[in-house]
């Protein structure tokens, strides 16, 4: 799979600490368990290393990072 983002998406991404390995498509993503309105992204996390978009809800967590939003949204992964 061809995998693009548009740049404008990528460089709101400003928090990033893995320099966008999940566009590489060989990093395992956070995966999305519940989506509103492709805005809202509830996820089960990979790992327990922290993350800047990751932002806890209840027992959940929500995902806020623009990437992985766009990743699910356009391409359901």
């Amino acid at each position: 799979m061809n995998i693009k983002v548009d740049e404008n998406i990528i460089q709101k991404t400003t928090k990033c600490r893995k320099n966008f390995s999940c566009l590489s498509g060989k990093t395992p993503l956070c995966s999305v368990e519940l989506c509103i309105e492709n805005k809202i992204h509830f996820i089960k996390c990979v790992g327990n290393e922290s993350c800047n978009y990751r932002v806890p809800f209840g027992h959940s967590n929500v995902c806020i990072c623009p990437v992985r939003k766009e990743l699910y949204n356009h391409y359901k992964i």
